[in-house]
């Protein structure tokens, strides 16, 4: 029997993994606290968020913020908008990605470095904000739910991400094999390259999910009408806009009443606003992890 034999650490090895475990604990803390309060704060009563009674735990706990949140036809109506334009434009996002970044992992792809030169080029020099505008404008979306989405629709680091990934992942002696099988480019894409491809669709699909949850700027240029504003720019309106005016106010406990109900309300909004992403994430989280790394690295 093959004897195991495991290497002692020294002091000096000791003392440094604990200051590393001290120090992820305490960023952990640093991390942990502001979400743990904006949660207790949105469970807890009005009186108890103004007067700063809330910590760690919901003091008089209640729902009324959140049942003030999903009272409000604008968040709902924003809410539903964001899950549109994050949805559609994932799709389109992820299917753009896919559909460039294969060919260029190619190595029978004529012209595929001269392609990758065009792209790194975008990523290093951009036409500026009004051109942006401009070419939006010309082409009718302004005021539209495809202005969220076709604008976006490809980034050049994930397409870069993808096609490192499909190079180190899908050898050509699969696509080599597939062709001497009579297998045609579209069936080897549907039932070879996307079955192998789950990590880093997981990736692509979370990055520009993400992304499209919290567009804000975008929707700020090209949005007009209240009912295409996606929930961040609903947000915005609520929490920034809508501040309270003292001299409309004639008594004091009215007015601390109503800065306790715009507390709270801020509180829940921002948990509804975050809960899809955070739901999301443990589902792809293996994924994601194992996607990125491969697609890091360089083929």
């Amino acid at each position: 029997m093959l004897k195991t034999t495991t290497i002692r650490e020294s002091k000096g090895d000791r003392l440094f993994l604990l200051g590393i475990y001290m120090l992820l604990t305490v960023v952990l803390i640093v991390v942990l606290f502001p979400l743990i309060f904006i949660i207790s704060s949105s469970f807890s009563s009005p009186q108890a968020v103004v007067s700063g009674k809330v910590w760690l735990f919901p003091v008089e706990f209640t729902l009324e913020g959140y049942k003030a949140v999903f009272r409000n036809p604008q968040i709902v109506s924003g809410y539903m908008n964001s899950l549109i334009y994050a949805v559609a434009g994932t799709a389109v996002n992820v299917a753009l990605t896919v559909m460039l970044a294969y060919p260029l992992a190619r190595k029978t792809f004529y012209g595929r470095n001269f392609i990758m030169v065009l792209l790194v080029i975008t990523m290093m020099f951009d036409g500026g904000l009004i051109p942006f505008y401009l070419v939006v404008k010309n082409l009718h979306l302004l005021d539209s739910r495809w202005a969220m989405i076709l604008p976006g629709a490809l980034a050049v680091f994930q397409v870069i991400v993808a096609r490192t990934f499909f190079q180190t992942t899908l050898p050509d002696e699969i696509a080599e094999a597939a062709e001497l099988d009579g297998c045609s480019d579209i069936r080897f894409i549907t039932s070879i390259v996307i079955p192998l491809s789950k990590p880093i669709l997981a990736v692509l699909t979370l990055m520009y999910a993400v992304g499209h949850w919290n567009a804000y700027f975008d929707a700020l240029i090209f949005l007009k009408s209240p009912n295409l504003f996606p929930l961040q720019i609903v947000l915005r309106n609520i929490l920034i806009l809508n501040t309270i005016d003292a001299t409309m106010v004639s008594k004091v406990d009215q007015m601390l009443a109503q800065q306790g109900l715009k507390d709270l309300l801020k509180y829940s909004l921002i948990v509804v606003a975050s809960a899809p992403v955070l739901i999301i994430y443990p589902f792809v989280q293996k994924h994601f992890v194992k996607g990125v790394m491969i697609g890091s690295l360089k083929g």
